[in-house]
Order: C-alpha cells, then structure tokens, then sequence
C-alpha cells in the first residue's frame, strides 16, 4: 500500500497542485472577477439573483479515492468552497447563489479516453449497467436540466446537486 500511495513515481506534488489549481483555484478566482457583474445582474432583474454553478463530481463525495487522490480531494474542496462562497456572499447581503452540481459518469476524456472531433464521448451503456442503478450512463439532457434547475430555482443556495444515476446510492459515501 505504501508503495501505491507514496513510492509511486506518477503522484507528484506538481500533479496535485495543478489539479488543485484547475479544480479549486479557478472557481475561487472566477468567482471573484465575476461579484460585480453577478451583483449587477441581480439588481437589474428584481426577484432573479445572479448565479454561480460550479461543475464538481461525484468523485468529492464517495469515501473511495478511486485510484486519483488529487482528483478526488480536489472535488471535495471544490464542493466545500462552493458552500463557503455562497455564506460569505450571503453574509454580505449579495443577491447571488452559488451552487454546484457534483455528476456520476458522463461521456468525457476522463472516462472514455478519447471524444469524437466533434468534442463528444461515448461510453457503452453496459460498462456502467452494474455499477449505476439507473443502468447507463449520464446523458447530454440530465446535465442540461441540473444546470436548468439550479439557473431558475431562486431559493436553492450553497447546495451540490448530485445527478449521478443512483451511483452513489450503490458506492456509498
């Protein structure tokens, strides 16, 4: 065990560093750039507040490191800092919601290896029948819809919505 997790010559501190820069660092930074346009949109349109969705992944959730620790440890800040940018922008008395979803498995790189020249995935639904319970893998619409819900449901805040096919019902977190 010692050997897989601290002797392997793949985990760097430079490979968790810029996962931590690209999963973490970046909502951080964005965010932040972005408070004066969120603000302004949210008094422009009485009764809509600006909205932050942060993409996390399942992978910050499950007590299972997966075999990518950085990735995993990584996503669960992600999923943290997302609750704790929506308490301080609450507590400054800002109109804008931050929230993220946290999907199971989708069509990407990570989990297909290799996308189309058109950018999309494909993961044969069989791969995953056993492991999800809803027996294939997440779809274009089921993320476009979480997306929808958290963009119009003005009263969800510091939230992660999981959208993961009951995967995690079946890992357990």
């Amino acid at each position: 065990m010692k050997h897989n997790l601290f002797d392997n010559e793949k985990a760097t501190v430079d490979d968790w560093t810029d996962t931590y820069r690209t999963n973490v660092a970046s909502i951080y930074f964005m965010t932040s750039a972005f408070l004066p346009l969120l603000q302004k949109s949210s008094e422009l349109h009485h009764g809509w507040s600006g909205t932050v969705i942060n993409i996390s992944s399942i992978s910050g959730l499950v007590k299972s490191a997966q075999h990518h620790f950085s990735y995993n440890a990584s996503k669960a800040a992600a999923i943290h800092l997302t609750r704790m940018l929506a308490a301080e922008i609450a507590e400054n008395k800002h109109k804008i919601r931050v929230n993220s979803i946290a999907p199971g498995v989708f069509p990407s790189e990570m989990t297909a290896s290799e996308s189309d020249k058109y950018q999309k995935s494909h993961i044969p639904k069989e791969k995953y029948a056993e492991k999800v319970p809803a027996a294939r893998p997440g779809r274009d619409v089921d993320m476009a819809q979480a997306v929808l819900m958290l963009a119009a449901n003005q009263y969800v805040n510091g939230q992660t919505l999981v959208v993961d096919g009951g995967y995690t019902l079946a890992a357990g977190l």
